[in-house]
């Protein structure tokens, strides 16, 4: 069968047919990989990110041919999807609850994080640039909507992005006992409280 431009449309079908498929397994290999290490840390085994995410160990090395390597792609996955929620967040929540949640989905970040910080310093010595890229995204996709919440006169204008990220990763790694990060969520809701402008009330006659 032929489409009008002299390819047979079965040809064109299965040349497209495996990049899509290395795309979806690839996600799947991040997907998996960011559970695995969050719950088992550094020495999780690539195994069972194959097992969880459905596809052969030959797949997930094609893709990650280093332990380093999926770690490091975890990483920027987990920094890119924060940018873009708080791009999200921009329009679809009240200033200081758009903040809220954009610092909630950070515990997760800071979770598989920790799980993977011992590869992580593997992966990048002798550079700083994934540091680099990391604290570049993440401070600007805070600084946006801190701003907007001082700009609507919700919050205080004397924190600076830099400060809530010191904060909240402060907040994680002070924490290290199962169930750790409920009680970072609790602490939060308290620090984004402590932010906010509050309307002076009138004294009781």
């Amino acid at each position: 069968m032929n489409d009008g431009s002299g390819m047979p449309v079965k040809t064109e079908e299965r040349l497209r047919k495996p990049r899509a498929d290395a795309i979806r397994n690839r996600e799947r290999v991040l997907e998996a990989a960011k559970a695995v290490f969050s719950a088992g840390g550094v020495e999780a085994s690539l195994e069972a990110v194959a097992r969880r995410a459905g596809v052969g160990i030959g797949t997930l090395y094609r893709h990650f041919p280093t332990r380093e390597a999926l770690f490091e792609a975890v990483y920027r996955r987990e920094v890119e999807q924060l940018s873009d929620l708080a791009a999200r967040l921009q329009s679809e929540a009240a200033p200081v609850e758009a903040l809220r949640l954009w610092l909630r989905a950070n515990v997760e970040f800071v979770a598989t994080k920790k799980g993977m910080a011992a590869a992580l310093a593997i992966a990048t010595s002798g550079t700083s640039e994934l540091t680099i890229f990391s604290f570049a995204r993440l401070t600007k996709a805070v600084g946006g909507l801190l701003a907007r919440a001082v700009a609507a006169g919700d919050v205080r204008a004397d924190v600076s992005a830099e400060d809530l990220l010191r904060t909240l990763v402060g907040m994680c790694l002070l924490h290290d006992q199962p169930g750790w990060q409920a009680g970072v969520v609790r602490m939060l809701d308290v620090l984004i409280d402590g932010l906010r402008v509050s309307a002076p009330t009138r004294r009781k006659k």
